[in-house]
Parts: C-alpha cells; structure tokens; sequence
C-alpha cells in the first residue's frame, strides 16, 4: 500500500550553490563561441520570417507530443490524414535554424570544480514527474507556458500530486534540446540545434531546487549519437538526462512530420547508451537516464536488444494521447515487449488527453511508471 516518504532535503551551503554555478559556467560555457557561429541564422527567425515546420494531424490514440500550432516563427505545414476519423492536432513547429554543427566540448577542469553530486542527480529508485516543453515557447508544452522561476514552482505543485505512492518525488524540467523541422536548415539535417548555454538558467534553477533536467533530441535525419555528441557539454552536468524521441527520427530521404512517423533501431539507442556510458565513467558523473518515447510498434525496431548499463538505466515512455482506454491500450502494446531491466514512463497532456488522467489514474499501470510528464 502506498505510504509517504519524507522528501525533505537538508539547505545547501552557500559554498555547495557557488559550486553548482561554477561548474554549470565551465560545462556550458564551452558551447559559447558556438552561438555566435548561429546568430545570424538566429535573427532571421525571430525578424518574422514564417519557418515552415513538419505538421501532423495525429492519432488520439498514437501520437507522441502533440506538435503545436504555429506561431509567428512557425509556418503551418500539410497535416497528416490518419487512417480513422481522429480530432486534428496542432503543428509541430520549427522554432529556428539551428544555433551550432560542431560537437561542444568542455575543459577539463569541469571534472575537478564539479561539486558533490546534488540532490537532483539521477536515482533510481526515485519517481520523476516532470513538465515537458521548450523555454519561452507556450505552444510547445506545458514548460514553456512561464518563466524559469514559474516553472520551478509549477513542476513542485505537479510532483506533489505523486506524493504517497512509495517513492522519493522528484520535480523534473523535460526540456526539448533539439526540434525536429520540415525545413533542411543550414545542416541539412531537418533538425534546429540550440547552443546548450541557451539552457542554462533552467539547469541552474533545477540545481537549486533540487530538481532533475531532461532534454529530449529529435534529430531529424541525424543519428541519435551524433546529435547527442553536439550536446556532450548537458551530459556533463551532473542532473541532466537524455530522452530520445524516435518520432521525429526519420531516414536520409525523408522529411519529419507530413503524417510520417520516424523509427530507431535498437542497436542505434545503445549506441547513444554507450556514448553516454563512456562519458559518464570517464568524467566520474552519476548514473543518468535514458528515455526512448514510443506509441507505435513501428518506432523501434529490435527493441529487444536495447540494454542499459551499469551507469545508464533505459526507460520506454508512453507518450500516445486520447482517452484512458485508448492510452492504456498504447500503454500495453508498449510494455509487452520491454528490453529486460528497462523502466516504464507515461506522458499526461493537458489538451489531447480525455481527460487529463488523475495520478491515482496514472500510478495504477503496471508496471508502475517511474517517469511522468506532463505536456
């Protein structure tokens, strides 16, 4: 029977919250010169150039993060007509050409500044419960609908809904690193980057309340590892996560979005594990995780030979939208096959789902979620 944990964390010194700023400063700030190789693409997308962006017209009991609607940045593109009569779904929208091509790197002092692993690193026998979204952008998800100092306090008012289920609560920030497009970009990859200092307020904000950071890659025609090696410097920090969304993964002829729905091959997610893995063991950093979001058979092939490791722990998110019944029927088809040893995750939406499921509603699959957001 669920009963109440005491999630009470001791202050942290001053002394231990210079140190997280510090080494945030030296892990991101390697990615600075970067930016300025994206600024001018920048600036074209905030002049009020329309970007056209992939749309879709998704399943209510299938897709994955209902794309919004665009906005002044965005253009609307062709929606997708799904084999049933299903309601139409926002765009999925192309914030901006990407920021930076080259992999970020940081020095190695970060290894000898970083401070004692804090309270939001990752641990397993936590739940986490997160809102996802991009910064500044309302369209995209529930994050980016207030400020950091917003967002910190909503994600505690959501978290607590879970309290009483038998684990620690942690808040959680789900933060979309990359945007899939329907534009190439400079890159040709139909992926926008964005430099990783661009994320830096969230990660200090989530460092100070004790809360984890999740950024979600969809890379468009890259590979998950290759993208995930631009983004080496977020990895290095020591509560960020990874959550690959195969969705937006397509192959080197096509475009994301349109009504086509991307894939990844398992042994490419343990590709990226083992990037993650090796990075993790040689800068000394804590156990993260690895969310791999599917909806549909078709997003991964080989699944069952997807693995974690010691340092690395798997967990497949649901994140299919419409009624209960129709989410939980995604929810069965997606644990059936799960790769031995991974976890379970489940994605709430505001505005798809109907209802929006309760936590009781939520926490009752099985197996247990030990990751929920909420879009």
């Amino acid at each position: 029977m669920p009963g109440s944990r005491d999630h009470s964390h001791p202050e942290p010194t001053e002394q231990a919250a210079v140190g997280r700023r510090r080494f945030l400063g030296i892990a991101l700030g390697a990615a600075a010169g970067l930016a300025a190789h994206g600024c001018s693409t920048t600036a074209s997308s905030t002049s009020g150039t329309s970007l056209p962006g992939p749309s879709s017209t998704r399943s209510s009991s299938g897709r994955s993060s209902p794309p919004p609607r665009p906005t002044t940045a965005t253009a609307a593109a062709v929606a997708e007509t799904p084999a049933d009569a299903r309601p139409e779904a926002p765009a999925q929208p192309s914030i901006g050409p990407g920021e930076f091509d080259e992999p970020a790197r940081v020095d190695q002092q970060a290894e000898r500044l970083a401070p004692p692993t804090p309270p939001g690193a990752y641990d397993r026998e936590a739940l986490y419960v997160a809102l996802y979204g991009f910064p500044g952008n309302s369209i995209l998800g529930s994050l980016g609908e207030q400020g950091v100092d917003g967002a910190v306090r909503r994600a505690a008012d959501v978290a607590a809904g879970y309290e009483g289920f038998g684990r620690r609560v942690v808040p959680t920030f789900e933060i979309l690193a990359s945007v899939a497009s329907s534009s190439a970009g400079p890159d040709g990859d139909y992926s926008n980057e964005f430099t990783p200092t661009r994320f830096a307020p969230w990660l200090e904000a989530a460092a100070e309340n004790d809360m984890h950071v999740v950024f979600d890659l969809q890379p468009g025609r890259s590979r998950f590892p290759d993208q995930a090696r631009q983004y080496e410097a977020l990895w290095l920090v020591r509560h960020a996560s990874i959550a690959l969304d195969p969705e937006w993964r397509v192959g080197p002829n096509q475009r994301p979005g349109g009504g086509r729905i991307g894939s990844v091959d398992g042994a490419e997610v343990n590709e990226t594990i083992d990037y993650l893995d090796d990075l993790i063991r040689r800068h000394r950093l804590p156990p993260k995780l690895c969310i791999v979001h599917q909806f549909a058979d078709s997003m991964i092939t080989s699944k069952q030979l997807i693995r974690g490791t010691e340092n690395v722990q798997v967990l497949l998110q649901m994140d299919g939208f419409g009624s209960l019944t129709l989410k939980r029927g995604s929810w069965g088809r997606m644990v059936d096959d799960l790769p031995a040893g991974a976890f379970t995750g489940w994605k709430n939406f505001y505005d798809e789902d109907r209802p929006t499921p309760t936590p009781s509603q939520t926490m009752a699959n099985d197996p247990q979620p030990r990751y929920v957001s909420y879009q």
